[in-house]
């Protein structure tokens, strides 16, 4: 078996910034913080209260002070006031637009499977990107991203369906189904044709994974 595993481990989660440009700054940081100034018909973001505060940081991994700062941040993300973030939302993070598993990262966020992200799925999904998530929960949060039926397993199909989004045009379908077979083979330890989570994290111990998941200001 090799040492270096081939590019599955390699997850390209994308380096996402919650801070505003410099440029937006201005403009924007009335609209976030005033409840008075609707951008659009739909809720108000009022200062949250402090019995919610402490019942999402105990919740969270995620500080008082941290949560009131993402809490403005999803309210600047959230550019229609419906109290959610949906695709288009999302989009408006430059990293997540660019980036080919940007929609995987997406569906992961919105736990409930309702097509939008709240605040509670917002903070819990950027947990993972903290430096103070475990590394089992940051290599689960990546298995996440190739488990697309969130059936425990990564099957073949599922792999190639991931990794054609990582890698475009720069392969061949033969070329990649090539690597997505090695790849099963030599992480499958049980032979079932599939990976479970356990031979998932077996197979990625070795990789800076942690590193890829983990943003400095989280």
């Amino acid at each position: 078996m090799s040492n270096n595993p081939p590019l599955p481990p390699r997850t390209h989660v994308p380096r996402i910034s919650f801070e505003e440009p410099e440029s937006k700054k201005d403009t924007t940081a009335a609209t976030a913080s005033s409840p008075s100034t609707p951008k659009s018909s739909g809720i108000k973001y009022l200062p949250m209260e402090a019995q919610h505060l402490k019942e999402l940081e105990g919740l969270t991994i995620f500080t008082s002070e941290e949560i009131e700062q993402l809490y403005k941040r999803f309210a600047k993300l959230d550019t229609n006031m419906s109290g959610t973030i949906d695709r288009n939302e999302f989009q408006a993070i430059p990293q997540l637009a660019s980036n080919p598993l940007g929609q995987r990262l997406i569906d992961i966020f919105d736990e409930d499977g309702g097509g939008d992200v709240d605040f509670k799925e917002f903070i819990h999904g950027l947990s993972i990107f903290s430096g103070k998530c475990s590394k089992e929960e940051k290599i689960r949060f990546a298995f996440k991203i190739y488990d697309m039926d969130r059936d425990g397993y990564i099957s073949n199909g599922e792999l190639y369906m991931v990794m054609k989004n990582m890698v475009g045009n720069n392969l061949t379908p033969v070329q990649l189904q090539q690597i997505v077979d090695k790849t099963i083979m030599e992480a499958d330890r049980d032979g079932d044709g599939r990976i479970s989570f356990e031979e998932f994290s077996a197979f990625v111990a070795k990789t800076d994974i942690v590193k890829q998941l983990t943003l400095e200001a989280l």
